[in-house]
């Protein structure tokens, strides 16, 4: 009966104790850490800040538990948050097509006034020739002309 009884709390007690916390501690928080995710730690952080800040008697501020309703919604918060960045990105994105929409013009506009100066097309020759002046006539029988001055 001693060898009994001794065998029981020397070897199949603690051995069952050795199983029960390996289940608990090993088997059921591997299962557990299965099951959790990012958002469900967030929602928690806020529970354990307000267990402690209660547990030690310490006052919260108001901004404290503003960060907690945050973490607690974090995806109503994130949903708003994406939705800002999507508009600054959409007024980027309209600024640089409207700089780009007028810079595309100017080169138009360039194109438009090099063409009025009609730089590529030059003048067709053998049209008509003109009369050439400034250039002296080498007949010396034709009569001078000297302006303001009367022949008598």
């Amino acid at each position: 009966m001693w060898k009994r009884m001794w065998r029981t709390w020397t070897i199949d007690k603690p051995a069952a104790l050795g199983d029960w916390l390996w289940q608990i501690l090993v088997v059921e928080l591997a299962a557990l850490l299965d099951r959790l995710t990012l958002r469900k730690v967030i929602a928690i952080i806020p529970l354990v800040i307000l267990i402690v800040a209660y547990l030690h008697r310490i006052p919260l501020p108001p901004e404290l538990m503003l960060l907690g309703d945050v973490l607690a919604y974090i995806d109503i918060f994130s949903v708003i948050l994406l939705i800002g960045f999507f508009t600054r990105i959409a007024t980027v994105l309209m600024a640089a097509k409207q700089a780009v929409d007028e810079f595309r013009w100017m080169l138009q506009r360039v194109a438009i006034g090099l063409r009025r100066f009609d730089i590529r097309h030059r003048r067709a020759k053998g049209g008509g020739r003109r009369r050439q002046l400034g250039r002296a006539n080498t007949d010396d029988d034709d009569v001078a002309v000297v302006p303001s001055l009367a022949w008598a």
